[in-house]
């Protein structure tokens, strides 16, 4: 491993510490007003883990606020076939606003995740994770946004986000993951590319 990738890791591991820190400050009564309308809105648990398939493959437990109702199927919401039935009161306006991946924090704090790489896969999205392992994806630590998540989200194919993904895992620096995050925050605040 060369010194210019290991201090890139170093960096952005440190830069990912950092932001968990100031946004939990910053999120905090924001996280606990969001638990509180949970809970009173709908039978279950405040938090939703999923599995989701990490760095190498390895599989790990992703948090969310629960946006949909308990007997809910195990699928990518685009696969539903009427995900809005399935949305609780506030589901919605928690997934449209991308309030529902607060609690990921806590996985970027682990080192599960990243706050930018390929969006974690759900363990039951063979296609996805096949094709990200053949072209060598499975190698970055997955992220809370990413470059696909920038440039289309839930609208582009699975080959197409892979495609973005190949890209990051090629042009990947710090400068790279901040021009990503500013773009996150502004198509957060547009509330683009959000399927329901």
């Amino acid at each position: 491993m060369s010194i210019q990738l290991v201090t890139h890791i170093s960096i952005k591991r440190f830069f990912d510490l950092f932001l968990c820190f100031i946004f939990f400050i910053l999120f905090f009564p924001l996280i606990i007003l969001i638990s509180i309308l949970i809970a009173l809105t709908s039978r279950g648990p405040v938090l939703y883990w999923s599995s989701r398939i990490g760095k190498s493959n390895i599989p790990f437990s992703m948090p969310k606020f629960r946006s949909m109702y308990i007997d809910t199927p195990l699928l990518a919401s685009h696969l539903l076939t009427d995900p809005e039935r399935h949305l609780t009161p506030i589901g919605l306006f928690i997934r449209k606003s991308s309030l529902d991946e607060l609690p990921q924090l806590w996985s970027i704090f682990t080192g599960d995740m990243s706050f930018v790489g390929p969006r974690p896969a759900l363990f039951n999205q063979d296609d996805l994770i096949t094709l990200r392992t053949q072209y060598g994806v499975e190698k970055l630590v997955p992220g809370l946004t990413g470059w696909a998540q920038v440039n289309g989200r839930d609208e582009l194919s699975i080959s197409a986000k892979v495609q973005y993904e190949v890209e990051y895992l090629q042009r990947h620096s710090f400068w790279f993951d901040l021009k990503i995050l500013g773009l996150t925050f502004l198509n957060v605040a547009r509330r683009a590319g959000v399927s329901h």
